[in-house]
């Protein structure tokens, strides 16, 4: 019987419990254990519902165009429960001298494939528009120096469309800087793409040319109660002796030949040791395993982040999913969802839901801010954008220590590295956000993966 233990109880850590179960539960001689330091299961993922409204304090959806999420969730019974984001309402819009300017249609995140929308737009100025125009005419390239998203950007279509669309976005995203960021950790199908036609426009007009016809996904899938219905359902398939919250993981050691995992009242040795917890964290608790991906680990910084989240009765919104704010207009404000746009089910019919996301990247102080103080910038900032100054019905915050990996220049080569260690000791493997992506989807892709290595190995 091989025996297996999970650090920490994300959606990685949940995911990897469910996989381990459901391998024994068709034949495979193991049994598994789940450590938990805080709590309550389920990390940044958590919903609250209140008078009708589906808040979100973590992650509020998935990109649909990775599968295993969705695929999860149907394997759960939860298929019924998938909804779409409404993107036939879809707008998204750029604070630019404290005007909301809506991104160009035919815009693919940074990739211009309409020419009148490009042309008409007041997002880019006229010189950004004709450099824009002239990267039709790039070459392949052959490169594989990494190099930062910014300067990615840049070569290929300007300093505006930087400042004007891939940091707001990427920020949103990672809530990080992208004059640090990896292209090929972050953005490595437009690698691919200069690789192979040079041009960015070029070859995603041709994509678009092979996929014409085919029926449209949405951009985001979420579910109908809320994120969390996914981490219950999880749970609901675990057996709850297997689950141990309020029970954080304080050493791992090599021992004769197997893992032990130390808790502040106990030790167990297990034949296997999935690490779901963020990569500081990890450092230290493999520190006396291999200095040398403890200190890798450490080397891979971590975001805090912030939502406040306000309900209105009724509120004259633009229309569309929200706003987002580039560092260039110096606010504290990242970026701002019309959540009951964004997707059905999220608040009383009328009423709207907002939610205004901050990050430590440009507030470093961000934690230290109570809620109070984070939801009166919150609601100052709405006034001053939106001319939003009604009173909500309520009003709430929530906050996320170290909670995004920041994959800066070369990423993938420290990751390989790590990988090239950790296959030198069998039974120990590095789950979650930390490497290979930070969406829900990519979670449980590497759960899953994790799990039938292991599997493999029984």
């Amino acid at each position: 019987m091989k025996r297996v233990a999970i650090v920490g109880g994300g959606i990685a850590g949940l995911s990897a419990a469910y996989y381990l179960e459901r391998a024994r539960r068709n034949g495979a001689q193991l049994e598994w254990t789940l450590l938990e330091k805080s709590d309550r299961l389920g990390g940044v993922i958590r919903t609250e519902h209140r008078g009708g409204y589906v808040l979100e304090a973590g992650p509020d959806s998935f990109l649909t165009e990775k599968p295993d999420a969705a695929q999860l969730c149907q394997e759960l019974g939860l298929g019924g429960d998938l909804i779409p984001s409404n993107d036939f309402q879809r707008k998204t819009y750029i604070l630019v001298k404290n005007r909301l300017v809506p991104l160009p249609d035919g815009l693919q995140f940074m990739v211009p494939t309409r020419l009148l929308p490009m042309v008409t737009t007041r997002l880019f100025s006229l010189g950004a528009k004709l450099r824009m125009a002239s990267e039709w005419f790039r070459p392949p390239s052959n490169g594989n120096r990494d190099e930062s998203v910014a300067a990615f950007v840049r070569r290929h279509f300007g300093q505006e469309m930087v400042d004007r669309v891939a940091e707001p976005m990427l920020s949103g995203v990672f809530g990080g800087d992208v004059e640090r960021l990896s292209v090929r950790a972050v953005l490595l199908r437009f690698v691919a793409m200069e690789r192979e036609h040079g041009s960015l426009v070029r070859a995603s007009l041709k994509k678009r040319k092979a996929g014409s016809g085919a029926p449209q996904a949405p951009l985001f899938t979420s579910l109908k109660n809320g994120v969390q219905e996914l981490v219950e359902a999880l749970l609901a398939a675990l057996p709850s002796s297997s689950l141990r919250a309020g029970q954080a993981a304080v050493s791992v050691r090599r021992l004769n030949g197997n893992w032990q995992v130390a808790t502040p009242g106990s030790s167990e040795i297990s034949d296997a040791v999935l690490l779901a917890i963020p990569a500081p964290v990890a450092a230290e608790l493999l520190s006396a395993v291999d200095p040398e991906i403890s200190s890798r680990l450490a080397r891979i910084q971590y975001t805090s982040s912030a939502a406040v989240v306000l309900a209105y009765a009724k509120a004259e919104l633009p229309p569309g999913f929200g706003f987002l704010v580039p560092r260039s207009e110096g606010r504290k404000l990242m970026a701002c969802t019309f959540v009951h746009n964004k997707f059905s089910h999220r608040a009383p019919e009328g009423a709207a839901l907002v939610r205004c996301f901050f990050s430590s990247s440009r507030m470093p102080e961000l934690l230290k801010h109570s809620d109070g103080e984070l939801i009166t910038i919150a609601r100052h900032e709405l006034k001053d954008i939106l001319r939003l100054d009604l009173q909500p019905e309520f009003e709430c915050a929530f906050r996320w220590g170290q909670g995004l990996p920041q994959y800066e220049t070369g990423h993938l080569e420290r990751a390989a590295e790590i990988e090239s260690r950790l296959a030198e000791m069998p039974g120990l493997g590095l789950i979650g956000n930390s490497l290979y992506g930070v969406g829900i989807p990519d979670c449980i892709k590497s759960a899953k993966q994790a799990v039938e290595k292991l599997i493999k190995q029984i």
